[in-house]
């Protein structure tokens, strides 16, 4: 019985590993065209979720929590609308727009400030606002599209009228990332309906120029809420976001700013897959409700959303790198019909996968890619690893049955040491290696 339990282990052991190497080559990213494999089995999972309280339950957890889980279910259908055949747009519609009505509900409006400009603060009106355009790109309701435009002018003339880039969100509190999102939807105006918000968008970028981080050279975290000064350092879980939506607003700016967050916040912790750090290499801090625990310094939240970012700036290999390992660190449950991470115990979590393996650029032109930021053979470690994870169960069955095998190794190890020794050739032929 214990013999038979032992070998049940064994096969257990061996499977796992043997899942974990194909999650981790088999491609779960399809760029900017193609639907990324899962996706709609993660949305399917996210809806049944959200119709049974996921978003009030996320909102227990931080103060956007029904806000996040149903804007980005929305964004992702847009992605999704645009992305598979034109039959499939109306359904795709149908999704967001189901959304967006969470949205401007008395749920999806309480925490935030109606007595603020532009009403209930930056974040709300430019992630609303946002969604709203990707709605119109499947959908030109003309309702949609007026609403659409008079949104827009309130965030503009709010823009137009203060003295930083970076407008509140709460009552006196300021984020640039919020503020990156809300200039992002005046762009997709201009492309949706005729153009005013060029002298807007302009002003934001010199304001934005004058006040980069000091340590980092990025936008800042948080910000003095009057005056725009930073008041704390670039920080991974903002940026990933900023990151995503700077390529729409100021495609050049943005790569220059994508190579400075990538070269500083990138990481392979333990030598293993790519990972995204809350605070720049050779700084450490606490985390908190955005960035979750920072085992070793690394935000999974940030990680996450980093997928989205890399892939509208066409860093295709990290974008694949990052989705691929999460592939193993997140251990999906897949079924016919649905798919969730980690158990299916925090479906915001697969709010943000989804609507960042489906992330494209709705404004930015096609540039050329970025230098590859990792290389190609990040996976070996990683495989190395499940290989010999996979096989340690077997190692003292396969040594009883083959009692030369050690002798043979040490004869082996003995014989190429020697070739190494003499350079690898000699006047006399070196003899071949030993047979077992």
């Amino acid at each position: 019985m214990w013999r038979l339990s032992r070998r049940l282990a064994a096969v257990v052991v061996s499977l796992a590993a043997l899942v974990g190497v194909a999650r981790l080559v088999v491609p779960v990213t399809a760029g900017t065209s193609d639907e990324p494999f899962g996706v709609r089995r993660q949305l399917a999972f996210l809806r049944a979720e959200l119709a049974g309280g996921a978003g009030e339950r996320a909102q227990e957890l931080f103060p956007e929590g029904y806000y996040f889980a149903h804007v980005l279910y929305g964004l992702s259908w847009v992605e999704l609308g645009h992305r598979g055949p034109a039959g499939g747009r109306a359904e795709a519609a149908r999704e967001a727009r189901w959304a967006l009505a969470r949205l401007e509900s008395p749920a999806g409006r309480e925490p935030f400030s109606p007595g603020l400009t532009p009403e209930y603060g930056v974040f709300y009106r430019g992630w609303t606002n946002w969604l709203r355009g990707g709605l119109i790109t499947l959908d030109r309701d003309p309702a949609e599209l007026r609403r659409f435009a008079d949104d827009s002018a309130a965030l503009g003339a709010a823009f137009d009228g203060a003295a930083s880039p970076y407008l509140t969100a709460y009552p006196a509190q300021a984020w640039p990332v919020d503020s990156t999102v809300a200039v992002a939807s005046l762009r997709l105006h201009d492309t949706l309906l005729p153009p005013r918000f060029a002298g807007t968008v302009s002003r934001w970028l010199a304001g934005v120029r004058e006040r980069l981080d000091p340590r980092t050279g990025l936008m800042p975290h948080r910000v003095d809420p009057a005056t725009g000064e930073p008041q704390e350092v670039a920080r991974g879980t903002s940026q990933s976001v900023i990151h995503r939506f700077l390529v729409e607003i100021d495609p050049a700016f943005a790569a220059e700013q994508y190579l400075r967050f990538r070269d500083r916040y990138v990481v392979r912790p333990l030598g293993l897959g790519p990972a995204v750090r809350e605070y720049p290499k050779g700084m450490d801090g606490p985390g908190d409700v955005d960035s979750g625990p920072l085992p070793l310094g690394v935000s999974l939240s940030a990680t996450v959303v980093t997928i989205g970012a890399a892939q509208v700036h066409g860093d295709a290999r990290l974008a694949g790198a990052l989705a691929n390992y999460g592939e193993v660190a997140g251990a999906p449950i897949d079924t016919p019909r649905t798919k969730r991470y980690a158990l299916g115990l925090l479906p915001i979590g697969d709010a943000f996968l989804a609507w960042s393996k489906t992330a494209r650029p709705w404004v930015a032109a096609p540039r050329d890619p970025p230098p590859a930021g990792i290389p190609w053979w990040w996976a070996l470690p990683m495989l190395s690893l499940l290989l010999a994870v996979g096989v340690l169960p077997w190692t003292p069955r396969l040594v009883s049955r083959a009692p030369g095998l050690v002798t043979w190794a040490s004869r082996l190890v003995a014989w190429a040491s020697g070739v190494i020794s003499r350079g690898g050739s000699s006047r006399r032929r070196s003899p071949g290696p030993p047979t077992p």
